[in-house]
């Protein structure tokens, strides 16, 4: 390594940028040298004066600088570009979400980070990320069994971001809650089908325009393609106040679940969950965390974009593989 101290620079100062800066603040190892952003870097008031403020398109004057560079921007307009964009000049990590084109968007990073002998670590959080990890592991260990996923109850951001582009929509923001019954029954041991609209809800919370006709906001919302639906969803309409008061936090969480048969034919149930009070705050601690895990494989000389599922889970951590066999093995 080139020092003791692994040195990150921030690409985006957004909710998520601002995690990032909190989560470094509590690893030991970790110094923030930098943060990039598209705005006037005048602009942006970091709790620490100190920490130096950079315009992106002038990152690549700064490689030598940075160990790791986290990147927190968008999955839908910023990382596509920013990705590769930056592995030219950087070891990095991302958030990059949209599940689909998760194969795309790696072998985009992956071509530029070996090209120019970088370590990328892409689709790093919760999911994808840790509850990627557990689906492995759960298909793994049980291989006749099903896999499960459910989320919230929590924030969606995309889908909030939709209700706030219907016509006559002030303001709004729209929860995924999990249908009890059916997280029920896999516990259960059941191995129960389920469709998309039996497995979640959607309830959105929505602040209306002035004159705007509420029973047509809500049948824009429900019957919304690709995003509401295909769910059984309730629209709640309430003050501008209220949705200020009640609703300004980001929590999240869910569940991934894995229920089948071991060997003999026994019922089997492994659960893996998060109960997040904030959705960036955990996603920036994943991050900050996986940053670690960026620049030892790239100690050991390997290149290229990787994902959770390449990563050891020991070069997350800060103590030596002697201290982890010793208290957490």
């Amino acid at each position: 390594m080139a020092s003791s101290t692994l040195r990150i620079g921030i690409a985006g100062y957004g909710n998520l940028g601002r995690g990032v800066l909190a989560a470094i603040a509590q690893q030991s190892d970790m110094q923030l040298v930098g943060v990039f952003t598209r705005r006037d870097p005048s602009s942006l008031q970091l709790p620490d004066s100190s920490i130096p403020v950079h315009r992106l398109q002038d990152a690549s004057s700064h490689q030598h600088d940075i160990d790791v560079m986290i990147l927190c921007g968008g999955s839908k307009d910023d990382l596509p570009v920013q990705g590769p964009q930056l592995a030219q000049w950087f070891n990095t990590v991302d958030s990059f979400d949209t599940h689909p084109k998760i194969p795309q968007y790696f072998e985009a990073v992956d071509e530029v980070a070996r090209t120019h002998k970088h370590l990328s670590l892409i689709s790093i959080g919760w999911d994808p990320g840790l509850f990627s990890v557990n689906r492995v592991m759960g298909e793994s260990i049980l291989p006749s069994g099903t896999n499960y996923t459910f989320w919230g109850k929590g924030v969606s951001q995309g889908h909030s971001d939709a209700i706030r582009h219907v016509a006559g929509v002030k303001g709004g923001v729209q929860y995924t809650v999990p249908v009890q019954a059916a997280l029920e029954q896999v516990r259960a041991g059941r191995n129960p089908t389920l469709s998309t609209r039996q497995k979640h809800t959607r309830e959105c919370y929505v602040v209306l325009q002035p004159g705007a006709d509420a029973k047509r906001v809500e049948h824009d919302i429900a019957t919304m393609p690709d995003y509401f639906a295909d769910y059984d969803t309730t629209v709640h309409f309430i003050s501008e106040e209220a949705l200020k008061r009640d609703h300004s936090g980001m929590p999240h969480g869910g569940f991934v679940l894995r229920s089948g048969q071991s060997g003999h034919g026994d019922s089997q149930v492994i659960e893996f969950s998060l109960k997040l009070a904030s959705n960036p705050g955990f996603t920036a601690s994943v991050l900050v965390a996986y940053a670690r895990a960026a620049w030892r494989m790239k100690a050991t000389g390997q290149t290229g974009a990787r994902t959770a599922l390449d990563v050891a889970p020991g070069w997350l951590s800060p103590k030596s593989a002697e201290l982890l066999r010793k208290e957490l093995l």
